[in-house]
């Protein structure tokens, strides 16, 4: 029993993070109706961003909300000079400048902090707990805590303010909500840096569980982008959800389905969604478009 419960948390943990960058997505897609490829990359950079400013003697968490600070501004730049061009141009060509920018971002980590590892200092306490026969890592519970409270920041502000409303306005139908006065252009920066800000939670969260290398955050964004799908694109509780659940269900087929293991235990997200998009292609929170004629 401690071993399954040991497992569950462990996955909770594990999917908090590919969480923090699933809705860093959703933000994204909410904001401006884009999936941001580069999420990842945006999200190392800010993780080398607080490392770089902890390393010239600023506390963590000073460093760290610096880092926040610092991503907000880069996030509304890189729309403002870059993607804004492409952003209600042919949505292929907007993915390819996010997976573009990807590179770019990963190649500019790697040529100025190189490709060696970096510990990253936890921002939560290494002690553990017993929980039921589990042991688990006061990080591990503080990752998860992180991750609720932004989910409900999130879903109060999409759903419960006047920015939230006017960011998803702007995302779904921008010329209407330039009719009805919303500065289009200025909330589809604040989209960005907000995600960009988001992300930089994701970074500083994975850093000291992976160490700080340029690719840190591949996978975690190929399961962020699983949780997202399998979640829906319109819903914050969904893409947590659907993260834990990925965390959680992996865990659990590696130790408890033989033929599966550690090495084939990446595929189970993904013969999730397949299952799921079969019987609901808006995911499990989503919702389903309706197009009137």
């Amino acid at each position: 029993m401690g071993t399954f419960i040991q497992l569950i948390v462990d996955g909770l943990s594990t999917g908090s993070v590919y969480a923090a960058l699933a809705l860093a997505i959703v933000l994204v897609n909410q904001a401006t109706g884009l999936i941001n490829f580069a999420q990842g990359g945006m999200a190392v950079l800010s993780a080398y961003i607080a490392w770089a400013l902890n390393g010239v003697g600023l506390p963590l968490i000073v460093a760290i909300v610096a880092a926040v600070a610092i991503s907000f501004v880069l996030g509304a730049v890189i729309e403002r000079f870059l993607v804004r061009r492409f952003e209600r141009g042919d949505p292929d060509t907007a993915v390819v400048v996010t997976v573009g920018l990807l590179t770019l971002i990963t190649g500019v980590c790697a040529w100025i902090w190189t490709y060696n590892n970096r510990q990253f200092p936890s921002l939560f306490p290494l002690d553990t707990v017993s929980i039921a026969g589990a042991v688990v890592s006061l990080r591990s519970l503080g990752t998860i805590v992180v991750i609720v409270v932004i989910m409900l920041v999130l879903q109060a502000l999409f759903l419960g303010t006047k920015l939230g409303l006017a960011l998803r306005a702007v995302a779904v139908n921008p010329a209407s909500a330039a009719f009805s006065g919303i500065p289009v252009g200025r909330h589809l920066m604040i989209g960005w840096g907000l995600a960009a800000s988001l992300g930089a939670v994701a970074g500083v969260l994975v850093a000291p569980q992976l160490t700080l290398t340029p690719g840190m955050m591949d996978s975690a964004l190929v399961y962020a982008l699983a949780a997202v799908i399998l979640g829906g694109l319109t819903s914050p509780l969904g893409v947590v959800v659907a993260a834990w659940l990925i965390g959680v269900l992996e865990n659990l087929a590696a130790v408890y389905v033989p033929f599966i293991g550690h090495d084939l235990k990446i595929a189970v997200p993904f013969i999730l969604i397949f299952v799921v998009l079969i019987i609901r292609p808006q995911g499990l929170f989503g919702r389903r478009s309706v197009v009137r004629v």
